[in-house]
């Protein structure tokens, strides 16, 4: 047997069960996180990073954001930062090469937001939702008196 196949996951591989960039990625995005609190900018909005990608070789990083504003305001607010956003990842983050940022709008969270809104006016639609409907409606009608009066009236 070889040398190779006898060597074990060196610390802070994938033993841990995730990739190193899914640990980078989840330490950009707190990186991230605290430095735009720190940053007193309106045209930022009520932003959200909802997540990070970055590439194996640390080519690229994409930030994910959401924000209450205009997607063009937003990125153009965030390349203004992007010099400062870069210089905390490289004092903050033990990594030789600090990958550039890319910021994309996340839409997910349009998305979802506008598929609730469909559900909602498409209606009761499973059986659970048509028994509920009819249990409503029952309840609604047992506070009513019966044509044939109280079954439960003596005569």
């Amino acid at each position: 047997m070889g040398r190779s196949a006898q060597r074990r996951p060196r610390f802070g591989g994938s033993a841990r069960g995730y990739q190193r960039t899914d640990r980078l990625n989840e330490l950009l995005v707190r990186i991230l996180a605290g430095e735009l609190e720190r940053i007193d900018d309106d045209r930022l909005g009520f932003l959200t990073i909802t997540g990070v990608e970055t590439d194996q070789d640390l080519s690229i990083a994409r930030v994910f954001l959401t924000s209450d504003i205009d997607d063009a305001e937003l990125l153009e607010a965030m390349a203004d930062h992007r010099p400062r956003l870069q210089r905390a990842i490289g004092d903050q983050a033990r990594v030789r090469r600090v990958p550039p940022l890319t910021f994309v709008v996340d839409d997910t969270v349009r998305s979802a937001d506008r598929i609730e809104e469909i559900l909602r006016g498409i209606g009761p639609t499973t059986a659970t939702d048509a028994m509920d409907a009819a249990a409503m409606d029952a309840a609604g009608m047992a506070g009513e008196q019966s044509p044939e009066g109280d079954p439960y009236e003596e005569e």
